[in-house]
């Protein structure tokens, strides 16, 4: 026996490797069982977070070439780029869209039918809008220049403003989700997630010339609807207020739970929006505002105003 294998003899002996392999297998079918896995998958079940994460990159080189794509790339070679780029990435996309719709239907107790040409559908109508969806983000991608007076150029905006990243993550994942994958696009919006801080569902639903400033601690919920040219500061939630739940106490899903932010509304940092209300267009909420009602069009909200309407209110400084 070489000296490796004795070292690993040794740490499977110390470890308990064999004991802790068993407890291990126990629990997990203690799992499948209350949550009926009794049946062994052969396969991987389930996308993968890596994999996602990887046709994200490439789509995102794609769609801006000479900015996001490699380093080397030449104009003269960007055609040849996109092609060879977008082949992998779908190629890719379409192996994970086809994972999830096995997991769906197994899920929902559904026959699988032709899981491969539903999943060549989607992909198709995904690449499909890849043109426009450009489109909208070169609309965020000024909003965020002309919104920002210490940006110095769309250049660095695209290459360095986190909003951007995540802005760029929910269209594409936006786009899945409305196409019958959410859990592909989870995965997706959870990637900006845990890369910016901005938490973004990709239910949501967002119009053209959004910016986020800074953005850490933004929170945008699944039933969310924002207009054109919004405007959002750090740690701005757009959250539910209440959630009703079914006769045995499980939360219901689905129901319309989150603002409406109208055309041309600028929500600054702190803010806290709940529940299904409706900012009208060209609104502006100022700092730490705490709002649970509607507003009209071209209103002002301020703490010290919301305060006014609410003159019963002890004052939490005294």
């Amino acid at each position: 026996m070489s000296n490796e294998d004795a070292n690993n003899q040794a740490f499977v002996e110390a470890w308990n490797l064999e004991g802790l392999v068993s407890e291990l297998r126990g629990v997990r079918q203690v799992w499948r069982d209350a949550n009926g896995r009794q049946k062994a998958q052969a396969t991987r079940e389930l996308p993968s977070k890596a994999a996602l994460e990887d046709i994200v990159h490439q789509l995102s080189g794609a769609l801006f070439p000479m900015r996001l794509g490699p380093v080397n790339l030449r104009q003269d070679g960007e055609d040849f780029f996109v092609g060879a780029t977008l082949c992998s990435a779908l190629q890719a996309l379409l192996t994970q869209v086809t994972f999830e719709l096995h997991y769906q239907a197994r899920l929902n107790n559904e026959p699988r039918g032709d899981v491969r040409a539903q999943a060549n559908n989607i992909i198709n109508q995904f690449a499909a809008q890849l043109p426009a969806l450009r489109r909208t983000l070169d609309t965020d991608v000024l909003a965020a220049y002309y919104g920002d007076p210490a940006a110095i150029s769309v250049d660095e905006v695209l290459l360095c403003y986190p909003g951007i990243l995540a802005v760029m993550h929910h269209r594409i994942a936006h786009l899945l989700y409305k196409l019958g994958v959410p859990l592909v696009a989870r995965v997706i919006s959870e990637s900006a997630h845990s890369k910016t801080g901005i938490d973004i569902h990709p239910g949501a639903q967002i119009g053209s010339g959004f910016f986020i400033d800074h953005g850490t601690g933004v929170v945008i919920g699944e039933t969310t609807i924002i207009g054109e040219r919004v405007r959002l500061y750090q740690n701005v939630t757009l959250g539910a207020v209440r959630f009703p739940a079914d006769e045995d106490g499980r939360l219901e899903k689905g129901h319309p739970r989150h603002p409406i932010i109208e055309d041309d509304v600028v929500i600054y940092a702190g803010a806290t929006l709940l529940g299904r209300i409706t900012v009208g267009a060209n609104s502006v909420i100022g700092g730490n505002v705490w709002l649970t009602r509607s507003v009209p069009a071209n209103s002002a909200i301020t703490q010290a105003n919301l305060r006014r309407e609410m003159p019963d209110c002890p004052d939490t400084q005294n």
